[in-house]
């Protein structure tokens, strides 16, 4: 057998997966089948041949055929992918909250940051948006939060997540959702007040009113002073404020009222003279009535 082996250079290969034999090394020349000195050997139909380099390199040298079988099946791949993607678009997906966002809408991420938006807008109207991701109420007003903010881009919307900032909200008096502050110019707060979609005429009205063009002279106020020295003081949050001096009581300065004894006398305010009839002496006087005289 050893003599036909080293005449021959090209096997037949049997799929290992198939048979439990694995590889058959049979000379090319036998068809059908044929023996080796006495061994019959029987050719397989489904048999797979080398190619001609795999035949060239084997002469004379070891191959060792591996099977890889940390590779899954080709079903098992399939479906892998499939869940790998589908967690993929999961992981993926917008919150809530987050579609729908216009220009001209933010979330604040800080006090400091609540405040500068109001008070960096100008003369535009802010409306803080109060809200809370497991507020049904909140989830189905938003789609037309952000309606309004598209109809009126000169409307600064700022969101405040209330799960994220509970004590910043607790400063500002903010215990019902959705909430709503408006806020503009010299004008400082506006209005706030809490609606639905059952109520939201209030900010439809809130939002016309308050939305039309107007140009103040004085500096922006931004949030009141009340608002500020809350926050200020609250140690949760890093925010530092100083509160504005208030103007002083100086009594020099102000109009002291002028007594009677330096004020000029007017002709009307002198005494009139007194009739004659006092001039009478006080006998006749008990005899007869007081008559006042006129002129």
């Amino acid at each position: 057998m050893a003599d036909v082996l080293a005449k021959s250079n090209l096997f037949s290969y049997i799929n290992p997966h198939q048979h439990s034999k694995g590889l058959s090394l049979i000379p090319e020349s036998c068809a059908g089948s044929c023996s080796m000195r006495g061994f019959p050997v029987k050719l397989k139909s489904h048999a797979l041949r080398l190619s001609s380099s795999l035949n060239s390199d084997f002469n004379r040298k070891r191959v060792v055929f591996k099977e890889n079988k940390g590779l899954p099946g080709r079903g098992n791949s399939s479906k892998v992918s499939i869940k790998a993607r589908h967690i993929g678009l999961i992981g993926k997906s917008q919150k809530w909250w987050e579609k729908g966002l216009q220009t001209n809408m933010k979330e604040v991420t800080s006090a400091q940051d609540l405040v500068d938006s109001v008070l960096n807008a100008g003369d535009k109207l802010v409306v803080v948006d109060f809200f809370s991701p497991g507020c049904g109420g909140c989830k189905a007003l938003h789609p037309k939060i952000c309606q309004f903010a598209e109809m009126h881009p000169d409307v600064q919307f700022v969101q405040v997540n209330y799960e994220e900032h509970k004590s910043m909200c607790y400063s500002l008096n903010v215990h019902v959702l959705p909430f709503f502050r408006f806020y503009r110019g010299a004008h400082g707060r506006l209005c706030s007040f809490s609606c639905t979609n059952a109520t939201i005429k209030k900010f439809k009205d809130a939002l016309a009113k308050h939305a039309t063009d107007r140009c103040s002279l004085e500096p922006t106020k931004g949030l009141e002073e009340k608002e500020l020295i809350a926050l200020a003081a609250n140690k949760d949050l890093s925010f530092n404020y100083t509160p504005k001096p208030q103007p002083t009581h100086v009594p020099g300065k102000e109009e002291l009222p002028v007594p009677d004894l330096v004020r000029p006398h007017t002709i009307s305010d002198l005494p009139l003279p007194l009739p004659s009839t006092t001039l009478n002496s006080t006998q006749d006087s008990k005899d007869k009535p007081l008559v006042a005289s006129g002129r």
